[in-house]
């Protein structure tokens, strides 16, 4: 192997033209600038010098919408998350309940399970799964299917009854009033449930359970007409409540024909507050 001087003693070195010597002086100044050059420019800037070296296009970034998506996000989450439906989990018991609050409970969810899936898919053990406990505990407030219908047909009547009383007993009115604010009163809350009413009823039909419910609730109301009516009766003893059996089973007739679409709604209740007016007095 030869080492650097051997190489020379083989080699002599070539006389040096002034050519060569202006080309290598050349060279070594040109590299001496440009350490200086970069050296200067460090100095002036950190960073500057490797841009001097590699100037390489970079590529463009776009800005992420961090915070943007973040606002974005959340309040379509939230609104998202108040809109959905908490469906209960194995893994997550229900909350223990007074015995009225879980019967209570119970039949809302049997509502929405009407409105939502229809009557059929109304089940002690459907009912059990929506409402997040156990099938014990409906069968414990209900028994059958047919005794939970039953106590939906007249739950859904004593809310309507209850908005019905509720809207009476605002304020003292003289016999116009009472009786406009009475038929139209009436026919509001009559069309506002009577989808629910008439599909659980049709779930009922046929049944004995039905019938006695249904005569329970007419009974009611029209005890509530009698009430409502009373301070304004100038009929002979006891035809008040006769009277109020017509008025009632008017009034029925009048709300399903509106839920037909055979009537409107001011047609309706100006109907219905004529003929109570006529009812009213005596002949």
């Amino acid at each position: 192997m030869i080492n650097a001087s051997d190489q020379n003693a083989l080699n002599p070195p070539a006389k040096t033209t002034s050519k060569g010597s202006s080309t290598t002086a050349s060279k070594a100044t040109s590299t001496t600038a440009s350490k200086a050059s970069t050296t200067a420019a460090s100095k002036m800037h950190p960073g500057m010098a490797s841009k001097a070296r590699a100037k390489k296009p970079s590529k463009p970034t776009s800005k992420a919408p961090t915070k943007i998506t973040s606002k974005i996000s959340s309040k379509t989450l939230q609104k998202t998350v108040s809109r959905m439906p908490s469906k209960p989990t194995s893994n997550a018991p229900a909350r223990r309940m007074p015995k009225e609050e879980r019967r209570q409970q119970l039949l809302e969810t049997a509502l929405l399970i009407i409105r939502d899936e229809g009557a059929d898919r109304l089940t002690l053990g459907n009912l059990a799964v929506c409402a997040g406990v156990s099938k014990p505990v409906v069968y414990e407030h209900f028994g059958t299917r047919s005794v939970l219908l039953i106590e939906l047909y007249r739950w859904i009547d004593t809310e309507r009854v209850s908005a019905f009383q509720a809207a009476m007993a605002a304020e003292t009115r003289d016999q116009g009033e009472t009786i406009r604010l009475l038929a139209t009163s009436y026919i509001h809350c009559a069309t506002d449930i009577t989808d629910d009413f008439h599909t659980v009823g049709a779930a009922l039909a046929g049944s004995q359970e039905k019938a006695a419910v249904f005569q329970e609730l007419l009974d009611n109301v029209i005890m509530m007409f009698v009430a409502v009516l009373k301070p304004f009766d100038t009929l002979p003893e006891g035809e008040l409540e006769k009277r109020c059996i017509g008025f009632v089973g008017a009034g029925e007739a009048l709300s399903s024909a509106l839920v037909r679409g055979t009537l409107d709604a001011r047609d309706a209740e100006a109907v219905f507050a004529s003929l109570i007016s006529g009812g009213m007095v005596a002949r």
